[in-house]
């Protein structure tokens, strides 16, 4: 019989926050078959830890422009903040996404 006990998490280290999972799903789409569900079991870890390595407010900025679909100015409404402070921290988000990105291993050509 299984054991629950002997299963092991395919996630490094701490679990990921739920905006990262939901962020990294979102912008890694669905794939049908084995090959492509396990190359994309792979891209979601790694795309969750560049995330989870990035500031928490880049995070929410890039959840709120990408995941919820808001405008510049709903997001900088959500967060509290001007517009031009919501895309700059928007376009720093991207640059330290992509960043973090490029400084794992194998690059961003993995995901």
């Amino acid at each position: 019989m299984r054991d629950a006990g002997l299963e092991v998490s395919i996630y490094r280290g701490a679990l990921p926050e739920a905006s990262s999972a939901a962020l990294a799903a979102q912008l890694l789409g669905k794939h049908t078959s084995p090959t492509h569900a396990a190359v994309r079991a792979e891209r979601m870890i790694r795309l969750q830890e560049a995330l989870n390595a990035i500031d928490a407010m880049d995070r929410e900025v890039l959840s709120l422009r990408h995941f919820e679909e808001l405008s510049l100015a709903e997001t900088a409404l959500s967060l509290g903040i001007e517009e031009w402070t919501a895309a700059k921290r928007y376009i720093r988000a991207l640059k330290r996404l992509k960043a973090t990105l490029a400084s794992m291993p194998g690059g961003l050509d993995s995901v």
